[in-house]
């Protein structure tokens, strides 16, 4: 892989339903894209640097905030369901020239899976990180209490920074908060979240404990109808996606690609950039037809 390139990225707008997605696009628009989609409660930054990377080997790359997100609207009307969310992935593959290749975490990947059980020949490869139709539901708690926990917002970066690093504890505490500017909003003078609170309520039934955002049967089949290069990349550490989990989505879609980041948790792009990115152009060069 090339050293990153320096040029600066182009903001973009997809509307999509009572949502306009925001977007940032690097690269020429004559070479084939990779969209990349991020996890639920973080924002299109988390790829910047995997974005970045991959510009240098002549792909055009949009990262993308997921509705709600970010600097993508809110829901008026508090659409946070997967179809919404799946519905957005058409509206961004429809917005360009040729099928993409979907690079998705968590959320990311779990909307673009169901976007392609419609339209499975809408893109040129799929590649999922961390997140699978079947995932460990205290590995998604876990994140959720996180979410949950903060709902009266920070009264400083200094702060949130401390949230953040009691939360992944694995990581290094950043010696400066200012790159958390990326992820908060401040309304007064309390810093809160960069998305929508009703994201969480609206996706999660009380009644019945079901997140609607996690639908093994829906995603299960939206799997069995792939035929794209597929790969899947699991954090060694996750406790969101476990071996087990992987080996049902192996017997599912055979021909995936599998590859275990033995060092990163549910994060992994994150947790250990470097490799993520190689792994991720291997994929490309070997697998995705230009």
């Amino acid at each position: 892989m090339t050293s990153p390139t320096s040029a600066a990225p182009i903001r973009v707008g997809v509307a999509s339903g009572d949502v306009v997605l925001e977007g940032d696009r690097r690269g020429s628009v004559d070479d084939p894209t990779i969209v990349f989609l991020h996890g639920g409660g973080q924002t299109r930054h988390s790829w910047d640097v995997s974005a970045t990377r991959l510009c240098s080997d002549s792909w055009s790359t949009l990262n993308v905030d997921l509705r709600g997100h970010g600097s993508s609207r809110w829901s008026a009307s508090r659409s946070y369901g997967l179809d919404h969310f799946a519905a957005d992935i058409d509206a961004i593959v429809d917005s360009l020239t040729s099928p993409p290749v979907l690079v998705g975490a968590s959320l990311g990947g779990a909307a673009a899976l169901a976007s392609l059980g419609q339209r499975p020949l809408s893109a040129r490869g799929l590649v999922l990180v961390d997140v699978s139709p079947f995932v460990q539901s205290s590995g998604a708690d876990r994140i959720r209490d996180f979410m949950t926990s903060h709902a009266g917002g920070f009264a400083s970066l200094d702060e949130a920074a401390d949230a953040v690093a009691a939360y992944l504890p694995h990581r290094p505490r950043p010696r400066n908060s200012e790159g958390l500017r990326k992820n908060l909003r401040q309304r007064g003078n309390r810093w809160h979240w960069h998305w929508d609170p009703a994201f969480l309520s609206s996706a999660f039934d009380q009644p019945v404990h079901r997140d609607r955002l996690i639908d093994p049967a829906r995603l299960g089949a939206a799997a069995a109808t792939l035929r794209i290069p597929t790969m899947l990349i699991r954090g060694g550490k996750s406790d969101v996606l476990d071996r087990e989990d992987v080996r049902r989505f192996l017997r599912v879609v055979p021909h995936t690609e599998y590859v275990e980041i033995a060092d990163a948790h549910h994060m992994v792009a994150g947790d250990d950039n470097s490799v993520f990115d190689t792994v991720l152009s291997d994929f490309l060069q070997r697998r995705i037809h230009r």
